[in-house]
């Protein structure tokens, strides 16, 4: 049973489970830098990086272990350090969800993230 509390909002007596209408709204804002992650353009970028990527980590890739669960592309510099870079091949990268948590932690070295790409855009020796 919901007990009766005094709202911070209007300083009434509601029960617990009441949501006040002087409550404020919280709206979330995107910056700039971010808008452009809801494009079509950043969803085809994102699909062709991944296909380049043959459906696999990067790093996983590097480490002998093949991850095809849970891919997202991830910004090696961050766009809202350089929004410029949204689209540019050369800052995206293939990882699993672990490895783009410790990417965006900088557990992961952006130098390797770096090296991995430029392994993924060499082509075979033939």
């Amino acid at each position: 049973m919901p007990r009766l509390v005094t709202c911070p909002h209007c300083g009434r007596v509601h029960s617990s489970a009441y949501h006040c209408s002087d409550k404020p709204r919280r709206e979330y804002v995107r910056r700039e830098a971010e808008k452009g992650r809801y494009t079509s353009a950043w969803h085809q970028k994102a699909k062709e990086i991944k296909e380049r990527s043959n459906y696999l980590c990067a790093v996983c890739l590097d480490n002998r272990i093949l991850t095809y669960d849970g891919l997202e592309v991830h910004h090696i510099v961050k766009i809202a350090d350089r929004p410029e870079l949204l689209l540019e091949d050369s800052n995206l990268i293939c990882l699993c969800v672990q490895h783009h948590k410790q990417a965006d932690r900088g557990c992961i070295s952006p130098d390797y993230l770096m090296r991995l790409v430029r392994l993924r855009d060499t082509p075979p020796d033939s």
